[in-house]
């Protein structure tokens, strides 16, 4: 019998950059074994069209990312998370819901690419390099076996591959 994806929720504050990059990624490198959501503290209300734009061109579908509140996901009937990662510093620093199922909660930050100025091609690039970034750290989270390790030392893996911000 398979087991049921392992759930995981990437939180950022206004869920359009960082958060949907590390969603698209995980859900990409860890398809069937991972399942992966993003909310934010503040919800920005859309996706940076630069995150929609890299991943685009990286040959995601980009159709069904929205941002969204984490209240989404902290309410009777949300999925019952496995993992809960914040991915920029105002995220990890508030007070967040409380999530069913006790779920190993983590910091790995990213600096805000949506803060990035220049042309077109210079805030693309800023994108791609926190892409990297995060897609580095998925890795790790991916070539674990999930099942195999208990919560403590899931915790213990994942901040050691983590970016201090």
């Amino acid at each position: 019998m398979p087991q049921p994806p392992f759930r995981v929720l990437i939180l950022c504050t206004g869920n359009s950059a960082r958060s949907v990059l590390a969603e698209a990624i995980l859900n990409r490198r860890g398809a069937g074994r991972f399942q992966a959501f993003s909310a934010g503290s503040k919800p920005a209300g859309k996706v940076n069209p630069y995150a929609l734009k890299l991943l685009a061109s990286k040959g995601y579908d980009t159709a069904g990312f929205r941002s969204k509140s984490w209240d989404e996901f902290a309410g009777a009937g949300a999925p019952e998370m496995d993992l809960v990662i914040t991915v920029c510093s105002n995220a990890a620093g508030e007070t967040c819901p409380i999530w069913s199922g006790a779920p190993v909660q983590i910091h790995s930050g990213y600096r805000d690419p949506a803060a990035a100025t220049g042309t077109d091609e210079e805030i693309l690039a800023v994108f791609s390099e926190v892409y990297d970034e995060i897609d580095q750290f998925m890795q790790v989270l991916v070539a674990t076996d999930t099942t195999a390790i208990s919560p403590q030392e899931l915790k213990a893996r994942l901040m050691a591959a983590a970016n201090n911000d």
